[in-house]
């Protein structure tokens, strides 16, 4: 059988999409989707995503990650399957779709996808880290040099580590540039290794470094690897709202793969 597929990456982390409106797509083939995600024996990705049809919104959102399991909510792979909706004419500017069960707002303008995420009523500070979830769990933790942190050991002991064990968690590792500019490395659980970027990462960083009082600002930028990103928010209560992720999400190229 033959599929067209193609590729998007933002701020580095990289995507395989389908369209599977058509429902051909055998989801349940987790082999399969490892193979294609592999970056040696396959097309090679992050994550792989379909975009399905939704009986009451624009489209749906079904997330994997790299090792072939349906994930939770990925915020630079929604940012991506905007723009691919985008592209096929699914949407215009702006749309709703649903995800992970949930909700998702989100409009594009010129490569640059605006996401709101999911609200955060609990954020978890500990002696040496945050633990927060935004659509994804986060430990996050706050750190003078990023560059010189082995980020594949160290997010891998904490991953697996209590008081996560085999459920796991995402693993950022941060440095503060200024008042409201963080640099970021994330470890993401399902890739088990470093990435470019996470955009959940980055919005839990973001919240943390507001929570810890170590910015005031309800605009803070990121600084990853692959790129740069802004999150934006409403804190209230302890709580947060109307949180946005704010960055590019570019088509790559697009191809056939037979299986």
């Amino acid at each position: 059988m033959t599929i067209n597929f193609y590729k998007y990456q933002g701020t580095g982390n990289d995507f395989i999409i389908i369209d599977n409106r058509e429902a051909i797509f055998p989801k349940e083939n987790i082999k399969l989707i490892q193979k294609l995600c592999d970056r040696k024996f396959g097309i090679g990705a992050d994550g792989f995503m379909l975009l399905e049809n939704s009986v009451n919104y624009d489209f749906k959102m079904v997330y994997f990650n790299a090792d072939g399991n349906e994930g939770s909510m990925c915020g630079n792979g929604g940012r991506c399957i905007v723009a691919f909706a985008d592209k096929l004419g699914v949407i215009s500017s702006k749309t709703t779709f649903e995800a992970i069960g949930k909700l998702y707002l989100a409009s594009i303008e010129n490569e640059l996808v605006s996401l709101t995420m999911n609200d955060v009523e609990t954020i978890e500070s500990h002696k040496n880290y945050i633990f927060l979830d935004t659509g994804s769990p986060h430990h996050v933790t706050f750190e003078k040099e990023v560059s010189k942190i082995d980020v594949y050991q160290k997010g891998k002991e904490i991953r697996n580590g209590s008081p996560y064990f085999d459920a796991g968690t995402n693993v950022n590792f941060v440095e503060q540039i200024n008042e409201n500019t963080f640099k970021v490395r994330t470890f993401e659980r399902g890739v088990e290794d470093e990435t470019l970027s996470c955009g959940t990462g980055v919005t839990a960083v973001a919240l943390a470094s507001h929570k810890s009082k170590k910015t005031n600002s309800n605009i803070v930028h990121l600084q990853t690897l692959g790129g740069n990103l802004e999150v934006s928010f409403e804190a209230e209560n302890n709580s947060y709202k109307n949180i946005v992720l704010k960055g590019p999400a570019i088509f790559v190229f697009k191809g056939e793969a037979e299986f």
